[in-house]
């Protein structure tokens, strides 16, 4: 180094330091400028040291299923909901893959850049696959599915996945299954058991992957093993590892949810809010929100929230209002 130039650096390190010691002489002696240092100085805490933060709004998403569920000839592109769901003011978009109609790759960066130019995020992939089944090689190709979809997410640049336990399928109707309040018989001669331990073998031939592209998978309380919260953390507790966390359904647990709710909200990772204006398509729950977001609140979940509209009433209508309750309720305000 030249001696000119290291005299330069000197004289720059020497202003810096003094600046500094005016600030901390500024704080010292009170003002408006000693509030702000202050206030930046607490801000800067780790949360484990300070006694009580203000709680930080929730970024509010929508899966893209909001806008279809399923109702005959009534499939929205995924592309249109992403348009959609900026124009009504969501932060995120949450992709159902059975409604993406391409999964090449140029199909994926176009939605991408979709997101992008709408300034929201892609903040989850929701998936169908299952792993309680007898025959290893039913298991082996829905673990191939699920390896391919963290591969889908990871080129979408979408961190979390939403996977299920699978169900026992001896009640063939999805009607008959939610008239039944999701309760179905095993399989002759099976446990459950031995449920657990195909889904538990399985998702854990899915962590290398999920750990190489950084895309968290994400167990929701769903049908099948998945319908109790001690099912649910039976199997994340067994596999144990930061890349198998919880999806938290609002709407999946039926009866007495709030227990239920705060039993799964330690290992929460994502969240998916049901709502059903119009009378709910299988069932409606009179959800209190507020009531959600204080269990979620405790046990500092700052994670997205993601709609999942799942009335009859037109969308174009329920969303907005949807997104506006969701909002109340996860907009902030003091930690309980």
């Amino acid at each position: 180094m030249r001696e000119g130039t290291r005299t330069e650096g000197t004289t720059r390190r020497n202003l810096f330091k003094a600046a500094s010691l005016s600030v901390a002489s500024a704080a010292l002696a009170g003002g408006p400028l000693a509030s702000a240092v202050a206030n930046a100085a607490e801000n800067a805490r780790p949360a484990s040291s300070t006694s009580k933060l203000k709680a930080r709004p929730n970024h509010i998403g929508i899966s893209t299923y909001s806008f279809w569920r399923f109702k005959d000839d009534s499939k929205v592109p995924v592309e249109d909901c992403i348009h959609h769901a900026a124009a009504m003011g969501f932060d995120a978009v949450e992709i159902l893959r059975m409604q993406m109609d391409q999964e090449d790759n140029a199909s994926l960066q176009k939605l991408k850049q979709a997101a992008l130019l709408e300034g929201v995020d892609l903040c989850g992939l929701s998936i169908h696959q299952g792993f309680v089944s007898p025959d290893e090689q039913v298991r082996e190709i829905n673990i191939d599915r699920t390896l391919h979809c963290i591969e889908l997410a990871y080129a979408l640049g979408i961190p979390t996945m939403r996977v299920n336990t699978g169900r026992w399928g001896t009640t063939k109707s999805f009607d008959d299954l939610m008239k039944n309040r999701g309760i179905e018989p095993n399989l002759p001669g099976y446990t459950d058991d031995q449920g657990f331990e195909w889904v538990i073998g399985s998702l854990e031939k899915c962590l290398r992957k999920a750990e190489q592209c950084g895309v968290t998978m994400a167990l929701e309380n769903h049908w099948g093993l998945g319908r109790t919260p001690e099912g649910v953390m039976r199997i994340v507790n067994a596999v144990n590892s930061p890349w198998l966390r919880v999806l938290m359904d609002t709407g999946n647990f039926l009866e007495d949810p709030y227990d239920k709710l705060e039993m799964i909200a330690p290992k929460t990772c994502y969240v998916q809010a049901k709502t059903y204006y119009g009378g709910g398509i299988w069932y409606a729950l009179d959800l209190d929100y507020k009531r959600i977001a204080q269990i979620l609140r405790r046990h500092n979940y700052h994670g997205y929230i993601a709609l999942e509209f799942e009335g009859n009433e037109d969308w174009k209508t329920a969303i907005p209002k949807s997104l506006a309750l969701l909002r109340e309720a996860f907009g902030g305000g003091a930690a309980s």
